[in-house]
């Protein structure tokens, strides 16, 4: 298949190129680099099956460069999307462009070429949640003008594109709410959870622990993430949205412990003062993308040993990455 993939540099983006390719396909792939890595491009363009191009799906020169491939895509992934909580206040403006004038364009696209269509959105739609667990009935509990708005609500108005585009022009679209994701490919400097604690604990600096530690995360590997986006592309229901990712959980004091355990390290524990939009826990009901024949298969540790032998890989011949910043991100998450 001719399969176009928008967010190709990125952490999971790259991962589902490799998979692709793996699998035989041809793949057209575009990214700006504001959040994605050029390695991770350097790496795919070795295969004579991957083309890419370098812009935001938000502007013209993307709908160019789609007409002049004279390509007909049968599926489109859309992962174009600065990420991280952290980023929000930096790369406000780059959110709301991906998610509105870029989701868009990508319809355009998938209407044109009649293609099979996955966004992959984010259980930061669910804000900070008043139930334990999150299906995807749940509407949320979002404040529309608060801090982490940019993200949270242009995911939501990617959600309402989507969904009249299939009501409207029938594309047959579906979408994925993703809960956290880890594995080998997350960028070094990343102030998510994963990537600082691992690269403080192989520092031998202390893990800086938010708050207490109480608040709870559900890690899902990325391996079993983009089988589940395979899927949902192959299976899903057009118009539908499926939370993708682990429902087990742990807190982010017990996750600290685990870095060092895993890792071997000598660090130690700091506290540090917790942001007060950071919401305490966040646990995805999977029944739904269950019934399309998904589920998580790699286990915590297993996964973590993967990523931590994947940054001590690159630890040495990443030049972008100069030890661990000082700066501490506003989240655990």
């Amino acid at each position: 298949m001719n399969i176009l993939v928008t967010g190709a540099a990125g952490f999971i983006g790259s991962n589902l190129s490799s998979r692709l390719l793996k699998d035989g396909h041809k793949v057209w792939a575009v990214d700006n680099f504001t959040t994605g890595r050029r390695e991770n491009v350097d790496q795919l363009k070795e295969n004579k099956n991957f083309h890419f191009f370098e812009c935001g799906i938000e502007t013209d020169e993307f709908l160019k460069f789609v007409k002049d491939t004279g390509v007909k895509f049968d599926q489109i992934f859309e992962l174009a999307c600065p990420t991280g909580v952290p980023n929000i206040e930096i790369l406000g403006d780059e959110m709301l462009d991906a998610c509105s004038a870029g989701t868009k364009n990508s319809l355009i696209v998938a209407k044109d070429h009649n293609a099979a269509f996955l966004f992959t959105s984010s259980s930061e739609i669910y804000g900070d949640p008043e139930r334990p667990t999150q299906a995807e009935t749940y509407t949320g509990n979002v404040d529309p003008i608060g801090w982490r708005a940019s993200y949270e609500e242009g995911k939501r108005f990617s959600e309402a594109t989507i969904k009249h585009y299939v009501r409207k022009y029938g594309v047959n679209a579906k979408m994925v709410r993703l809960f956290n994701v880890y594995g080998p490919k997350m960028a070094l400097a990343d102030y998510r959870v994963i990537p600082m604690f691992v690269t403080q604990a192989l520092a031998g600096k202390n893990l800086t622990v938010h708050g207490k530690g109480d608040q709870s995360r559900t890690m899902c590997f990325v391996d079993d993430l983009i089988n589940g986006l395979q899927i949902v592309m192959e299976k899903g229901v057009a118009g539908d949205v499926y939370n993708l990712g682990s429902d087990k959980s742990i807190t982010m004091l017990e996750f600290a412990q685990k870095i060092i355990e895993i890792t071997g390290s000598t660090s130690k524990i700091s506290y540090v003062p917790r942001a007060e939009h950071d919401h305490n826990s966040r646990m995805p009901v999977l029944d739904k993308v269950r019934s399309l024949g998904w589920d998580y298969k790699v286990d915590l540790d297993t996964g973590l040993k993967i990523t931590v032998e994947d940054f001590k890989s690159r630890l040495v011949t990443d030049v972008k990455y100069s030890s661990v910043k000082s700066l501490n991100p506003q989240l655990q998450g």
